[in-house]
């Protein structure tokens, strides 16, 4: 990040090897065409191992790719996906914003006007231009609208297979990243740039559907009268073994849903934001809402992982959730943990996630963390070596909060 090799070296690329380089493999399937760059092709690739010529262990596209497989060979199942990215946007460019230090920085419009018909107008050049340009590109939006905060805007990126909606998830950063600035606009995709205002979140929705009948796996053809809690009557037993196996290991991949430092600066109570380990049929303040109509053999039947914020790198969050919900499926896990119920509006008695980067890495790379298990030790020996090293620039960090606190007091 910013150019700088990290201080401990990792195992792709280091002194040791020499700073090999790898192979990157075109996806000829992934073709586009720039819409913003003259119509200049363009195409994702894949990175293996220049000896071994296997997926090096980071690689986003096959980490998720890989385990995506598993639900195919074993269970004849496609996991798919959206996802809801907001985003905070100011009237900044890269220069005045090195500038102000990024604070004090102009937001796009003033005021709180989530889901608004009036503030899109006020901009109206550059949210078409956005929105067209995703057509363009294949990254199709079901919806694109304010969100709550000043200049907030949230796109939910079009349901699909995982992998696909992955990938256009990323892509959406880069079209806005690419098309505001030429309106002297500067978004923002930090999980809580503001204090005293929420946070941009990244929900992730996912389902299994069955490859020959089209049928949504997360759902039941028919009430279940014995379901230990009304909110799971037209839920699978398989869908509560995927959500059991994802409860149980949530903490652990907790550097993958809030991969930085500001990430935790999101996840406080009272704004929305899920800090325990909890699920609930529609419930907002749950890490896991589960979403069932009241309705057999439903097509829409779901579950929205609530924990990751706008900074999220969708690839790693999605592999991470199928693979501890491939688990929960392989062993037959049961739901243990009650759901919230709807007059809970706290998280009290509930185990909490990890608060801060430091505390979520620790247990990510701990001997026996689940992460490890469905994962591997070369991609969390990597990915928990990347984010030490964004802790101890932290760590190393004077920042305006302490100059402005104890300049005179201390």
């Amino acid at each position: 990040m910013h150019d700088r090799t990290y201080s401990k070296e990792l195992t792709v690329s280091n002194a040791e090897n020499g700073y090999r380089d790898l192979i990157a493999k075109i996806d000829l399937t992934s073709f586009r065409r720039i819409p913003w760059e003259d119509q200049m092709p363009f195409f994702l690739v894949e990175y293996y191992d220049s000896e071994t010529n296997e997926p090096i262990a980071p690689c986003p596209r096959a980490l998720l790719k890989r385990v995506s497989d598993q639900y195919k060979k074993v269970l004849n199942a496609l996991p798919t996906a959206g996802a809801e990215l907001e985003f905070f946007q100011y009237k900044e460019t890269a220069q005045s914003m090195h500038d102000k230090n990024g604070v004090n920085l102009t937001p796009l419009t003033p005021g709180m006007f989530g889901y608004s018909v009036q503030r899109p107008v006020l901009n109206q050049e550059y949210y078409y231009d956005i929105l067209n340009k995703c057509r363009e590109f294949d990254v199709e939006l079901e919806g694109w609208h304010t969100e709550t905060g000043p200049g907030v805007f949230e796109a939910a990126i079009a349901y699909g297979s995982a992998v696909d909606m992955a990938d256009k998830a990323v892509l959406f950063k880069l079209i806005c990243k690419s098309i505001a600035p030429k309106y002297g606009i500067l978004p923002c995709f930090m999980a809580k740039p503001t204090q005293g205002l929420p946070g941009n979140s990244g929900h992730i929705h996912l389902s299994l559907i069955d490859i020959k009948t089209g049928k949504n796996l997360f759902s039941r053809d028919t009430r279940d009268e014995n379901a230990p809690w009304p909110d799971v009557v037209y839920f699978s037993e398989l869908g509560q073994s995927f959500l059991a196996g994802v409860l149980d290991g949530l903490a652990d991949i907790m550097p993958l849903l809030a991969p930085n430092i500001n990430s935790y600066k999101r996840l406080v109570e009272n704004f929305w934001a899920p800090v325990s380990v909890s699920w609930g049929l529609e419930h907002r303040i749950a890490s896991i809402r589960l979403i069932s109509p009241a309705e057999p053999s439903s097509k829409s039947t779901r579950l929205e992982i609530r924990t990751p914020g706008a900074d999220v790198h969708t690839h790693y969050a999605m592999a991470a959730i199928l693979a501890l919900g491939f688990r929960g499926i392989e062993k037959n896990l049961k739901l243990t943990i009650p759901p919230m119920s709807k007059e809970m509006t706290t998280t009290e008695g509930l185990e909490k996630l990890p608060r801060s980067l430091h505390e979520a890495t620790t247990r990510f790379a701990a001997p026996k963390s689940l992460a490890r298990e469905v994962l591997g030790d070369a991609f969390v020996d990597h990915f928990a070596g990347t984010r030490f090293e964004e802790i101890n620039l932290w760590n190393d960090a004077v920042t305006n909060w302490e100059v402005t606190r104890y300049i005179e007091t201390a």
